[in-house]
């Protein structure tokens, strides 16, 4: 896939989804978190290209209210197939499991149970999905490629944004009347779980309120050394 990569490097967004869209047709999801304006454009651009990718979308079990919500009014507004992905083991099952650290999404185990393994399974029945990462968002993400064979997912990974600044995001998320989650605008920057997520102050990085007090800024899912460490925490 370096032809590709190369080629659709600097391409504009949309460019790169109309190729993945006539690439792949229906063995194509998107991945979105319904947390970060990220994955809303994603799903309005692709939305204005096709109706027939499906978005996968994980309920860890931990999430914000606002967030359930805030999904259910999107996929309102969207005419998207939507599949919900959730663990294997309620939360109630992993504390009985793993022990009552669990009980309050304690990394990394929790990520590898409840947001790895449930996107594993569901990306079999795929042959490429896109996410809505970018480079400069951690340090693990520096090397994203636009277009990547993923090995552990078994599927090619598209990353449209991942050269695009965050101040182009908030452009097409403005111009566009892109919805955004309500909790964006009472201090949260990256929205994930809630037991470890908080708000943050205008002069931190915006994946700060993740983990916080936590040697740990990514949950696994995008990790290019590979999966979340198990058991460590």
């Amino acid at each position: 896939m370096a032809w590709e990569a190369e080629h659709l490097e600097g391409a504009q967004p949309q460019e790169i989804l109309k190729w993945a869209v006539e690439t792949y047709g229906s063995g194509l999801a998107l991945s979105a978190s319904f947390g970060g304006p990220e994955g809303m454009a994603l799903i309005d651009m692709i939305s204005k290209i096709t109706d027939e990718v499906t978005v996968l979308t994980i309920d860890t079990g931990f999430l914000f209210k606002e967030t359930h919500e805030f999904r259910e009014e999107v996929m309102r507004r969207y005419q998207l197939p939507l599949e919900v992905l959730k663990p294997r083991l309620s939360v109630e099952e992993q504390v009985e499991r793993y022990g009552e650290r669990m009980r309050s999404c304690s990394p990394d185990l929790c990520c590898q149970v409840r947001k790895i393994e449930p996107l594993e399974r569901a990306l079999e029945r795929y042959e490429a999905w896109m996410t809505g990462i970018r480079r400069e968002q951690t340090p693990q993400r520096a090397g994203t490629r636009v277009v990547a064979w993923e090995g552990r997912y078994g599927t090619a990974k598209i990353a449209p944004f991942a050269f695009v600044k965050e101040e182009w995001i908030h452009r097409y998320v403005a111009e566009h009347d892109v919805p955004v989650n309500p909790l964006l605008k009472r201090g949260y920057k990256s929205i994930g779980c809630e037991p470890q997520t908080r708000p943050v102050a205008p002069e931190e990085d915006a994946r700060a309120g993740r983990w916080s007090g936590l040697e740990k800024n990514e949950c696994g899912l995008h990790w290019i050394s590979g999966k979340a460490v198990r058991g460590n925490s």
